[in-house]
């Protein structure tokens, strides 16, 4: 194992080549269903897809449309004129003999991606390109033997190809989540990772601190999540470095990723541009458009991560809370409703009786829910069809915000927002229906005090706080806390003891 005397000689260099699938009705270049997800093998297909003799694509537009809204995400420019090559390669899933591609001319050139890492420092990574092409099908495997399936065969891709500007594992998983935001804010992919609507392929060298050049890459393929990415990255440094170190090359591969054992290990060498036999497509004619087309596809881009990012920046949040809740896309379209507050502002701080800062306040809980609640247990659906929407979340820090409802019994409210056996239901009704609304009375906490205190367990703390020792109050406010089986008031309680005690 590389010791961390070891680790240090050595600089990590990173780029990253994504799959993207369109989210098009239909195909690349057939009319066949380009939603599988649920569909026997071979089914959704045409004849195109299996490549029969006398077939012709036909290039769809809505890939078009979408790729130039992808690079208006990426900050990038929109060719004016892109052009299909083909990529021969014999497979089984690849019926033609070759994908249809773009190797000289892509659609989509320059851009960058920035990043945000979880120490709040941001990483800017340059695009390369981005490029149109079609997916190959898919090989099942049943030990001596595999089936293909052309379901895939033909879906429309970009391959986001960035340049080598990663230079850690961290960087690399936030590069990867940042663009997976942007695709999917933008609808340019519905973002499945599970189902492959994204797929990274890592490409990575080590170099000893200081060198002018890059050491030789290995690329590690097919990676569907932004853990995997992290993972990858890391074991591949490592191993990089013991081969270096034992005087070994590092050979130019791809290699494959397990999860389950935590390694990569070898598939094949790597190809070069001219082992694929590059050639213009015969079949397909250039693109061309002019600024009035892209303009028009670029029209009524949705709201990128960028603008909750400046947006919510008065909030103050920390990072992490922002970018979990900008995971999930439903969510963050309801928060950017809620805050800030641009139409009918004074009639929503007049219905709930309080002012912009307590308002402010409420948005934060609200936030919080969000970012600490797992992500299954947060039905999107409810987010995008108003089930749950900005009155039910504000009605529900409203009970905070007076004392009514703890933190945890609001957390318990939250999730059940998301309950189809309290759907419609308000906060107020729910907390009654579970007996989770705190008791603020005086009168009723006084006497739970006064028990808690004559208690000779009670002893010890009461002694401690009496010599100045103040946090021992908060024993006594978890027994008062325990005896009022968690309704009590917890300010009003240890206000209370504060009371008996001066």
């Amino acid at each position: 194992m590389a010791s961390q005397e070891m680790i240090d000689k050595y600089d990590m260099t990173i780029g990253i080549e994504c799959h993207v699938q369109l989210a098009t009705v239909s195909k690349l270049f057939s009319g066949a269903n380009n939603d599988a997800r649920e569909m026997e093998p071979n089914t959704a297909t045409s004849p195109i897809d299996f490549g029969l003799p006398g077939m012709l694509p036909v290039l769809n537009k809505q890939a078009i449309v979408l790729a130039a809204r992808a690079g208006k995400a990426l900050n990038s420019e929109i060719a004016h004129i892109s052009r299909f090559d083909r990529k021969h390669y014999f497979y089984p899933d690849l019926p033609k003999g070759y994908q249809i591609s773009q190797m000289y001319e892509p659609i989509i050139i320059g851009g960058h991606v920035d990043a945000p890492l979880l120490d709040g420092d941001t990483v800017r990574v340059r695009i390369h390109h981005a490029h149109l092409e079609e997916d190959a099908g898919k090989l099942t495997h049943h030990g001596t033997y595999s089936l293909v399936d052309l379901n895939r065969a033909g879906t429309p891709l970009i391959e986001v190809v960035s340049e080598p500007d990663i230079h850690s594992a961290a960087g690399a998983k936030a590069f990867a989540t940042e663009l997976h935001r942007l695709m999917t804010y933008s609808g340019v992919t519905l973002g499945n990772l599970y189902h492959g609507n994204m797929r990274f392929d890592v490409n990575l060298s080590v170099a000893l601190k200081g060198a002018t050049e890059l050491g030789t890459r290995a690329e590690v393929k097919n990676l569907n999540s932004f853990r995997s990415v992290e993972k990858a990255a890391e074991y591949e440094f490592i191993r990089q470095i013991e081969l270096l170190e034992k005087g070994e090359k590092i050979v130019q591969e791809t290699r494959g990723w397990s999860d389950a054992t935590g390694k990569t290990t070898s598939q094949r060498s790597k190809e070069d541009a001219q082992d694929y036999r590059y050639m213009p497509d015969a079949d397909i004619p250039p693109v061309v458009l002019t600024d009035e087309d892209i303009a028009q596809m670029q029209e009524g881009m949705p709201l990128l991560p960028s603008y909750y990012r400046e947006n919510w920046s008065t909030l103050k949040l920390d990072g992490s809370v922002t970018n979990t809740v900008l995971n999930n896309h439903a969510a963050a379209l309801l928060l950017g409703d809620i805050y800030p507050l641009r139409a009918n502002k004074d009639a929503v701080l007049n219905e709930f009786s309080v002012d912009e800062t307590t308002y402010e306040s409420m948005v934060k809980k609200i936030f919080n829910w969000f970012s600490s609640t797992p992500e299954n247990e947060i039905d999107s659906v409810k987010l995008s069809d108003g089930s749950v929407g900005p009155r039910r979340l504000l009605g529900l820090a409203q009970l905070v915000v007076d004392n009514k409802l703890s933190s945890t019994g609001a957390k318990q409210v939250f999730v059940d927002f998301f309950s189809d056996d309290f759907e419609g239901k308000s906060a107020l009704e729910i907390a009654q229906a579970k007996n989770l609304l705190q008791e603020s009375n005086e009168d009723a906490i006084i006497s739970i005090v006064k028990e808690v205190l004559n208690d000779p367990a009670s002893a010890q703390s009461v002694a401690d706080i009496k010599a100045g020792q103040d946090k021992a109050i908060g024993f006594l406010v978890g027994q008062v806390m325990k005896k009022s089986q968690g309704k009590a008031n917890p300010a009003l309680a240890q206000k209370l003891i504060r009371q008996e005690l001066a």
